[in-house]
């Protein structure tokens, strides 16, 4: 089995106060990135997807789930984090609506993505693409499973799935293609 390393993340931080705001600070980017709207085809998208994993091809399975964690937790405790909050409820009754699935999946991706970072590929943008479409998946399965609580089986896709998938795409390569490019500019300081 192997032992966890932290060699194939962009950050390696060493002390726990470090470790401590990371999570924090990733915690906020993801309160941040539920509240942004930009304008796409056929709806509107945030950036939550964007941030859950770039965050964890930079920070780490350990990390980045951590940030997602104390997002969630935060959001369970009342705090308006998630994207239509307030507007459509807050708390754990907003988690258990339509999105709670998606909220799940946020988490398996964020370890999934991490995982797959600290073992290099985040140094390489096809195979960060590729880690990022499972991390999609991954946010997906759960959360195409409990909509369909919500909407029914016939529906789930056309609620679910088809209106976000194009946007979640591109903010796959935008992570593909940014995480390595920050790896070569760290490694080229480095090495200056």
């Amino acid at each position: 089995m192997q032992a966890t390393t932290t060699r194939g993340v962009l950050v390696q931080p060493q002390s726990m106060a470090l470790k401590a705001a990371l999570v924090i600070g990733g915690s906020l980017l993801l309160w941040l990135s539920a509240k942004v709207q930009v304008p796409f085809w056929p709806v509107p998208m945030t950036l939550q997807t964007l941030a859950i994993l770039g965050l964890a091809a930079a920070l780490g399975s350990r990390l980045g789930t951590a940030a997602v964690l104390l997002y969630i937790a935060e959001g369970a405790a009342g705090l308006p984090v998630f994207a239509g909050t307030p507007e459509r409820g807050i708390g754990l009754a907003y988690m258990m609506g339509p999105t709670g699935g998606y909220i799940l999946g946020f988490v398996l991706a964020a370890f999934a993505v991490g995982w797959l970072a600290e073992r290099g590929w985040a140094r390489h943008a096809l195979k960060l693409f590729i880690a990022a479409l499972i991390g999609l998946a991954l946010i997906y399965a759960p959360g195409l499973l409990w909509l369909a609580q919500f909407t029914g089986w016939e529906k789930v896709l056309t609620f679910g799935f088809w209106p976000f998938i194009g946007g979640d795409l591109l903010k796959a390569a935008i992570v593909a293609l940014g995480v390595p490019a920050a790896w070569k500019l760290w490694k080229g300081r480095q090495q200056a």
